[in-house]
């Protein structure tokens, strides 16, 4: 019996995705999909986590935001699907948080992990 579960994610920017998943070492496949109604060539690119069963998680690009699609009843990650979510929502959040923020001149001087598992970001930008 499978359990699909699609879920809604504010997922939207496939760099900081990527770097959310590198920074939770998350291995991870890019798969370009070609769109049939764009031309000359565009295409959406969906993140596939590989798990050794061939049920492989995968976010894929809705046209706003990514989805994560798994069918839980054969996940094999090393957290529990919640977890999962949760780390990567975190993480995601975080690097968004710094990447957006040095764009407009903040710089970060304090990120730290703390043992219940919140982080404390400082960010600081001078007047000139």
């Amino acid at each position: 019996m499978s359990h699909f579960t699609y879920l809604k994610t504010r997922f939207q920017n496939l760099f900081y995705l990527k770097k959310a998943l590198n920074e939770l070492d998350i291995n991870y496949r890019e798969e370009k999909k070609l769109l049939n109604d764009c031309k000359p060539n565009c295409y959406n690119t969906n993140i596939i986590i590989p798990q050794s069963n061939n049920y492989d998680v995968e976010f894929f690009w809705n046209g706003n935001e990514y989805e994560l699609v798994s069918d839980t009843y054969f996940w094999e990650q090393a957290y529990s699907f919640k977890s999962f979510v949760d780390k990567i929502s975190q993480e995601y959040a975080s690097e968004l948080i710094i990447g957006e923020s040095q764009k407009i001149g903040f710089q970060p001087i304090k990120y730290q992990r703390n043992e219940d598992g919140s982080k404390t970001l400082v960010l600081e930008r001078y007047n000139q």
